[in-house]
């Protein structure tokens, strides 16, 4: 089993920035890609970005593209996720999830482990 910690969530003003961090444990072998995914109030859940694990890969929503940079340390089992510029159409729960093989990663059906979620609220 593969166990997801998210952390660095908060509240900043709109134009601001936050850095989330994803840590995992357990059997951090079987991670293919590591990434985020978010859901607004009364929205459905949707992808962010992801990083595979070995090459760094990354993949990014066209609506963070630019704004957001995800990385990671592979060292530390550790993705981090840089928001800057935020607006407050970015307020959400951001969930981390892990891909225990490749697939579509712009679908959650597609991720295998999640975590339990962090607040982020940006306000105007």
């Amino acid at each position: 089993q593969l166990q997801l910690g998210e952390s660095g969530g908060g509240l900043v003003q709109a134009g601001g920035s936050l850095r989330l961090s994803c840590t995992a444990s357990g059997r951090t072998s079987s991670i293919y890609g590591l990434g985020w995914f978010r859901q607004a109030p009364g929205k459905e859940r949707e992808f962010v970005t992801t990083i595979t694990w070995n090459i760094g890969q990354q993949y990014y929503a066209d609506s963070v593209k630019g704004r957001f940079t995800i990385s990671k340390d592979n060292a530390r089992n550790t993705a981090y996720l840089q928001m800057n510029n935020l607006k407050p159409e970015d307020t959400a729960v951001y969930y981390c999830a892990a891909m225990a093989a490749f697939g579509s990663v712009g679908y959650a059906h597609e991720y295998d482990y999640w975590g339990q979620g962090t607040q982020v609220t940006v306000s105007s």
